[in-house]
């Protein structure tokens, strides 16, 4: 669908929505983006590549950090602008290694730092919700937050660096999933 036959709105109780402006052929392709931002669980770590989530036997290994694996140079190549902080970041506590939600976080304010707003939605559209967690979940949050700053401390030295309207705790609630049990 071309730009403009989009709209995003918002949804009460449910945050913003989005609806085509004019009539749509069933099938018809309506929006595709690339993911904000991703990363592989630990317990995938080496059997899918980093950059296109394709499962490989045979991937490249970043001779860096060790950790993130490319199905091609070409995967390789495309995936180093957004890989080469935390490639330092990965090499500055080795041989530790972050929590899966460490890791996305930390690529979401290195992408939140140098990339200009996403054209229908930015990261700032999406709820946190953090008045419906419970306090148990939201220390969980504050521990996962001071975990990414020593992870990103080699990066990020002082939190002040960072821009004034990333806010840790909220991107933490943000990509936290709750469920109703």
């Amino acid at each position: 669908m071309e730009p403009g036959r989009l709209e995003k709105f918002p949804s009460p109780g449910r945050g913003h929505g989005l609806r085509a402006l004019k009539r749509a052929r069933p099938g018809e392709l309506l929006w595709r983006a690339e993911p904000f931002a991703c990363t592989v669980t630990k317990e995938r770590l080496g059997g899918v590549c980093e950059r296109c989530l394709r499962r490989n036997e045979r991937l490249l290994r970043c001779s860096q950090c060790k950790v993130a694996r490319y199905c091609d140079t070409r995967c390789q190549k495309e995936a180093w602008q957004e890989h080469k902080r935390e490639c330092k970041c990965l090499k500055s506590i080795d041989p530790n290694f972050p929590p899966d939600s460490v890791r996305l976080v930390g690529r979401i304010v290195f992408k939140l730092v140098t990339c200009a707003s996403e054209k229908l939605y930015s990261f700032s559209d999406l709820q946190s919700h953090i008045g419906e967690l419970s306090e148990e979940m939201k220390e969980g949050l504050r521990h996962l937050a001071q975990t990414l700053q020593l992870y990103l401390k080699v990066e990020v030295q002082d939190a002040f660096q960072l821009l004034p309207t990333i806010d840790i705790f909220q991107i933490f609630a943000k990509v936290s999933v709750k469920t109703d049990s």
